[in-house]
This record gives C-alpha cells, structure tokens and sequence, in this order.
C-alpha cells in the first residue's frame, strides 16, 4: 500500500543524515527509499558504494573542520 502511495504522489523524503554542507541523503516516509545527493545535486539511490563514499566524505569533511590540536 505504501508504495502504492508513492508511484501516485511521488516520494516524501526527509533528510536522515547531513553528509556535509552540500551533500545529504534522505529517506521516504512512506517506503523506506533511500537515496543521496550527487555530484550534480541530483537525486541518486543510496547503494553500499554510495554509503561508503558519503561515510568517507563525511570524515574528510570533519577533520577539515575540526579546529588544530596541540599537544
């Protein structure tokens, strides 16, 4: 029934983890659909190849942000 709903009115995504600034995946209501911005700002499906690559984006991202320690 939930996938009903989407092939009707379209996906429902919410944001269930900010990558970084600019790259975020997200997570239909309704079926569970997982998917991840691209490159280009366009909507991809989150496949185990697309997890890492946000998994490893996300540490560079912040190690760059974090501030310098010294020890």
């Amino acid at each position: 029934m939930k996938k009903f709903i989407c092939s009707i009115l379209g996906h429902h995504y919410i944001v269930t983890k900010n990558v970084t600034k600019h790259i975020k995946e997200y997570s239909c209501v309704h079926c569970s659909r997982e998917v991840t911005t691209d490159v280009n700002g366009n909507l991809s499906l989150l496949t185990p190849e697309n997890k890492e690559i946000n998994s490893t984006l996300e540490d560079l991202y912040n190690k760059r942000r974090a501030p310098h320690q010294v020890a």
